[in-house]
């Protein structure tokens, strides 16, 4: 092991980082605990305030809530990005972002060393590792928390034992990740799959059954697919994400329960709260269904499905994302227009959309007069078309 005893530490001012604090403390580390910014509710200000206490030599705050959505948010919502068809990637997708800042910090302080706080059955362990590995293959990378051993309560149990000024206890045992696309919950009765999760754990939703019964539309504007207006009002698109949050939240939408394929191998459940990133998702298809040619929508689902594995694998910095991103590139022009959603209590639904470059005619679509499509085209398209399965009856039919 290195002899530079300096370790930059990635810090929320939860339970287990704020353990990792005096635990490397205690085995000689000079720990400089930084938190990072990217849209978490609460005072975390405060926590950097707190980290000192926990026996830190440095602590700093990195506002990085500008770079999370322009670099980050922005190409998840272009890709639609959902892992098994659900989850938005709420904690995966600000991990590659806080590795480069762990990394800039690292260099810049001659650190030696980065730690980070998760356990040996998480996603994020492989998230941290690969990504810092693909930035400084260099810098070693320590894990306090999955090489101490300690189960949850005997975490808590120390840092109730040094009184470190943590807010998680054995009655609220909950560890919960958050950011401005949304909220993870685990831990506690919710490792029971067949218990419900209780109401207390939700803080972005309402409950459906409290929401307003009166349905409400939402005009949503994208430019080459950047959200860039509610209802008409021009917003940075970190405001859209703040607006629909509060509007999807008091609707109840936004909830996810998860049995969750982890990447360790083992099945975990997980709560979600994304109400913005579900209904900003559920509006970006929907556009993108009115704008893409059939055989590129196709091909684009494929690579969104691929885009969110690998993100959610934590391999953020490969070619295969870049290139990914860069077969998307070619739909954002067409991404440009406008989606009604409906949101009513517990749902959010596409009711209308509309875009200058829409491959919808009205023409073509409509039964009734104005009816401009060719209907003597049809039985030769149906005659070539059903061929092969013809031929096929012929050779093996009964």
């Amino acid at each position: 092991m290195t002899t530079n005893k300096k370790v930059v530490l990635a810090y929320s001012g939860g339970l287990d980082t704020s353990a990792a604090i005096p635990y490397l403390t205690e085995q000689g580390y000079e720990v400089i605990a930084v938190a990072v910014d990217v849209g978490q509710p609460g005072d975390l200000q405060a926590a950097v305030d707190r980290a000192p206490q926990l026996g830190a030599a440095e602590a700093r705050l990195v506002d990085a809530k500008e770079a999370y959505v322009e670099g980050y948010v922005l190409p998840a919502l272009t890709m639609n990005a959902l892992y098994q068809d659900r989850y938005p990637l709420v904690s995966a997708l600000s991990r590659p972002l806080i590795s480069r800042v762990l990394v800039d910090i690292a260099k810049s302080t001659d650190a030696a060393a980065i730690a980070h706080g998760c356990t040996g059955k998480g996603n994020d362990q492989v998230r941290f590792e690969v990504s810092l590995g693909a930035l400084a293959p260099d810098i070693e990378v320590l894990a306090p928390v999955r090489d101490w051993g300690m189960t949850r309560e005997d975490t808590i149990a120390y840092a109730e034992d040094r009184n470190l000024p943590v807010t998680t206890t054995k009655s609220s045992p909950y560890s919960i990740d958050e950011n401005l696309w949304g909220r993870s919950i685990e831990c506690g009765v919710l490792e029971d799959p067949w218990s419900p999760p209780p109401e207390d754990i939700y803080e972005l939703t309402t409950t459906p059954e409290g929401a307003s019964s009166k349905p409400r539309d939402v005009e949503v504007t994208f430019e080459a697919g950047v959200p860039v207006a509610i209802d008409g009002e021009r917003l940075a698109p970190l405001n859209v994400i703040e607006s629909l949050t509060k509007v999807a939240g008091d609707y109840g939408f936004g909830r996810i329960d998860l049995v969750e394929d982890r990447l360790v191998g083992i099945k975990s459940r997980e709560i979600y709260e994304a109400p913005a990133a579900l209904a900003l998702i559920a509006a970006h298809r929907d556009l993108e269904s009115l704008t893409l040619d059939r055989h590129f929508a196709r091909e684009k689902r494929r690579m969104d499905a691929l885009w969110a594995d690998l993100v959610y694998q934590g391999l953020w910095f490969t070619p295969l994302r870049e290139a990914a991103e860069a077969f998307a590139a070619h739909t954002r022009s067409a991404a440009s227009g406008d989606v009604r959603l409906r949101f009513t209590p517990g749902g959010c639904l596409p009711v209308a959309r509309r875009s200058k470059t829409s491959l919808y005619d009205h023409g073509l679509a409509t039964y009734d007069a104005g009816d401009a499509f060719d209907h003597s085209d049809a039985a030769g398209f149906v005659r070539l078309w059903g061929l092969p399965a013809k031929q096929w009856a012929r050779v093996h039919g009964e």
